[in-house]
C-alpha cells in the first residue's frame, strides 16, 4: 500500500458518504419526526439530538432494492458523485434498522438467498428489502473542513405508515441513539441539535407547507469556500 493510500484509510477526517433518514409522522392532526440523543463522548456531534444516520458502508452498494427510487430522486442521489443511488438509499434503510429498530421495505422473497454481508444479517432476515419507492430525497450538505469528521450527507425523507411493525417500539434499537422519540415537529428546535438539522427542520416545514423552491438544497462545503445550489 502506497503511503497516500495510508494516509486516506488513516485520516479521520477524511471526507465520507453518509445517509440520514427522517421518518414523519402524522397523526392526531400533529406531525412528529422521529429523533435521537448522540452519546456525550462520541466524536461527531456529541450529545446532539438528530435523525437516524450514518455513513454509507461498501457492502451497502450490494443490497437490492425491493423496488426503484423515483426517477427525479435517483437522479439527483447520483448529482455530482460516483456513489450509486441505490447505495444510499439501502445505507439510509440499514441505520434507521440499526439505530432504531424500525423496518422499512417491503417483503421480497430474494432476501432470503442473499449472503447477507455484516450489518445487514438482521435486516435481510425478516425477509424484507429496502424499498426505494418509499424514500424521496431532500437535502444534501457536506460538512465543513476541520471537523473531526467529514461527511457528505444525503436526507431522505419517509413516512411512519411505511414502517413494517411498531412506530413505538424502539427494543431493537442498538444503542448509539438514547432517548428515541417521535418530536412534534413544531417543538423539534427546542432540543440541543446541530445546526445542520434545524436547517433540514426548516426544509421540512416548507415541503410540507407546500412553499419549498424546486430541487434539494446542496450545503457544499467540499472546500473553504461555502457554496449553496440546489440539485
Amino acid at each position: 500500500m502506497g503511503q497516500t493510500d495510508a494516509r486516506v484509510l488513516t485520516d479521520k477526517a477524511a471526507l465520507r458518504d453518509a445517509a440520514t433518514i427522517i421518518v414523519l409522522r402524522e397523526d392526531g392532526g400533529t406531525r412528529r419526526v422521529l429523533m435521537g440523543q448522540r452519546g456525550k463522548s462520541a466524536a461527531f456531534m456529541p450529545s446532539k439530538f438528530v435523525f437516524p444516520g450514518g455513513a454509507v458502508d461498501a457492502v451497502d452498494a450490494t443490497i437490492p432494492l425491493a423496488s426503484p427510487s423515483a426517477e427525479d430522486c435517483a437522479s439527483r442521489l447520483a448529482a455530482e458523485t460516483d456513489t450509486p443511488a441505490d447505495a444510499v438509499i439501502a445505507a439510509a434503510t440499514r441505520e434507521l434498522w440499526e439505530e432504531t429498530g424500525l423496518l422499512l421495505g417491503a417483503a421480497d422473497p430474494r432476501a432470503a438467498t442473499l449472503d447477507a454481508p455484516r450489518g445487514w444479517r438482521g435486516y435481510l432476515g425478516t425477509g424484507h428489502l429496502p424499498d426505494g419507492g418509499a424514500l424521496r430525497f431532500i437535502f444534501r450538505a457536506i460538512t465543513p473542513p476541520g471537523r473531526p469528521r467529514r461527511f457528505d450527507a444525503r436526507f431522505l425523507l419517509a413516512r411512519a405508515e411505511d414502517l413494517r411493525n411498531d412506530p413505538d417500539d424502539f427494543s431493537r434499537a442498538e444503542d448509539e441513539l438514547s432517548h428515541l422519540q417521535w418530536v412534534p415537529l413544531e417543538e423539534a428546535r427546542r432540543f440541543d441539535m446541530p445546526f445542520i438539522t434545524e436547517v433540514v427542520l426548516a426544509e421540512l416545514t416548507a415541503i410540507l407547507e407546500g412553499r419549498a423552491h424546486p430541487g434539494v438544497p446542496f450545503f457544499d462545503n467540499s472546500t473553504e469556500i461555502s457554496r449553496f445550489r440546489r440539485l
